[in-house]
């Protein structure tokens, strides 16, 4: 049975896909609270439907890149196979008991508040000749590569732990390091994404819960996002998108903070008298 929420859930689930389409990035930070406190999915099923959704999306985005030849597979296969690496150890953690539902929550939240900052940094700059590129600093290490390995797996453990696919910090990474135009960085990292998304979800398979049905549904709908995002990217600057984009996530990440409040309130006295109130039972036992 369709419920108000699921409708409004594959509602947004559209919007992930026109956000990637549109402006290459903001998916997981829009399905992951959209599954979690509107669908009423626990976070770290979430993070799985999450990694699924995007990940399809992405190579779904990648496919006319490649045929315009902006998608670089030894990049792609450098960079990729670490961030893969990453994912999988950050899934296998995020497994463990000791890592809580709402230490990924808020984890994902400051991962939400790093990007809106960034979106909306950037977007207050204005290019000069050398066009995208002006908008990041000019790469000041001798051995890129080295460095674009260990962001990779730095990436990867973030995707696998909280779901995000790391967009954000991909892009620049493949500008700044790899030294790739903006252009082929865009096309490239669409395909990282995807590979991040498949080692985080093999890292979480086996162990945790997964609504098949709403896996399926949601990744569909956020498939059609991507098709109605790669048409209206002719007609809309992604420059205005990103900046309003950030606000949006500074509010989101806030509201995910806020819910997650009780995670880091310290012990209250109440609570150490009832503990002290019960050793003192047992011993009198």
């Amino acid at each position: 049975m369709l419920t108000l929420n699921w409708i409004i859930g594959h509602l947004i689930a559209i919007c992930i896909g026109i956000s990637l389409g549109l402006i290459g990035g903001g998916g997981s930070v829009l399905a992951l609270p959209t599954l979690v406190y509107l669908m009423k999915v626990p976070p770290k099923e979430a993070v799985v439907l999450t990694l699924v959704a995007v990940g399809s999306v992405s190579l779904l985005g990648a496919i006319p890149h490649w045929k315009l030849g902006n998608v670089k597979l030894k990049t792609a296969a450098i960079f990729g196979f670490s961030t893969m690496v990453g994912a999988y150890t950050g899934a296998r953690l995020a497994t463990l008991p000791m890592v809580t539902e709402t230490f990924q929550m808020l984890l994902f939240a400051l991962m939400m508040l790093i990007a809106a900052v960034l979106m909306i940094t950037k977007s207050n700059k204005t290019p000069a000749k050398g066009g995208e590129l002006d908008l990041y600093p000019k790469p000041v290490c001798r051995y890129c590569w080295l460095w674009l390995v260990t962001e990779g797996i730095g990436v990867g453990i973030l995707t696998g732990l909280v779901g995000v696919g790391g967009g954000f910090a991909i892009v620049p990474a493949l500008v700044l390091l790899a030294k790739l135009p903006m252009k082929q960085a865009i096309g490239t990292s669409l395909l990282i994404i995807f590979m991040n998304s498949v080692a985080g979800f093999l890292g979480y398979f086996g162990r945790v819960e997964i609504n098949w049905n709403l896996l399926l549904s949601f990744t569909i709908a956020s498939s059609l996002g991507i098709l109605i995002g790669a048409y209206l990217v002719k007609f809309v600057q992604a420059k205005h998108l990103q900046k309003a984009f950030g606000y949006f996530l500074l509010v989101t990440a806030m509201f995910v903070l806020w819910q997650n409040r009780e995670g880091y309130k310290p012990t209250t006295k109440t609570s150490n008298i009832s503990i002290t109130n019960r050793l003192l039972t047992v011993s009198k036992k």
